[in-house]
């Protein structure tokens, strides 16, 4: 791996297992659980210099990795939904370069931990009750044409959530600012 790729995946790409075990799913819900505390931790001290610095060479800033946690982890939540409402339904993609480029990104980070907070709590509620079967139910995602089972973006989330803190947390040891 390329200092640029070890700087973009800083724990890999997602590896999930072939046989996602109910061990899994209870691992990664964990997971999502506890993000959004992790996430205020180790942010809510950083001044708007810090929180406006690139995690890598044209990145993101912190700032607009945590707006995009938010929106990302919304989007989320509402195609767990679809999917256990709905018989396969095709969600809607969208562009999360250009979501980045919008006002709101720069708006002070309190509003995105809040929903961060918020939208996790509603989805972990919501997995802990769900069934084998309702894991097994999926949706159809536009940019690959591919079936996405629920339980695997149960992984893909906890992966999403450790994916995004770490560049954060790099970037802040490289700074020295923890």
């Amino acid at each position: 791996m390329n200092n640029l790729e070890a700087l973009k995946y800083p724990i890999g790409k997602f590896d999930w297992p072939n046989n996602i075990s109910k061990e899994h799913i209870e691992s990664w819900i964990s997971i999502l659980e506890h993000f959004p505390n992790r996430l205020e931790n180790l942010v809510k001290d950083l001044s708007d210099i810090q929180l406006d610095t690139q995690y890598r060479p044209d990145g993101w800033t912190i700032r607009q990795v945590i707006h995009h946690i938010s929106d990302s982890h919304h989007h989320s939540y509402t195609r767990f939904k679809w999917a256990l409402t709905e018989d396969k339904p095709l969600i809607k993609a969208y562009f999360e370069d250009r979501w980045a480029k919008l006002n709101d990104y720069t708006a002070p980070i309190k509003m995105s931990l809040n929903h961060i907070s918020a939208i996790h709590f509603k989805l972990v509620y919501l997995l802990k009750t769900l069934s084998e079967d309702d894991f097994n139910k999926c949706f159809i995602h536009p940019e690959t044409n591919t079936e996405v089972m629920l339980s695997f973006n149960v992984g893909n989330y906890a992966w999403h959530s450790n994916h995004h803190y770490a560049h954060i947390e790099n970037i802040l040891k490289v700074k020295g600012w923890i």
